[in-house]
């Protein structure tokens, strides 16, 4: 399992306007969180979909992207 994280300092209103808040929602189906666990592969499917819409590269040096992918740490409550 691997976290995908909304990644809030990356400024990306173009890519949440232009689709990549529809696929957020259809991945985080319904729930009100900042992040979701998935499987690897299904994880980078979402990358690999998300990368496509305008405005990916959009953020700054330390947050390109609106999305990361995250480990997700055996302490952690989920």
């Amino acid at each position: 399992m691997i976290k995908l994280t909304i990644d809030f300092e990356c400024p990306a209103r173009e890519w949440w306007d232009g689709g990549g808040k529809d696929l957020w929602e259809s991945v985080a189906e319904g729930f009100d969180n900042n992040h979701v666990l998935l499987d690897e592969s299904i994880a980078q499917s979402v990358i690999a979909q998300a990368s496509q819409f305008e405005g990916w590269d959009s953020g700054h040096e330390h947050a390109p992207h609106p999305l990361r992918l995250e480990e997700v740490d055996e302490d952690e409550e989920l």
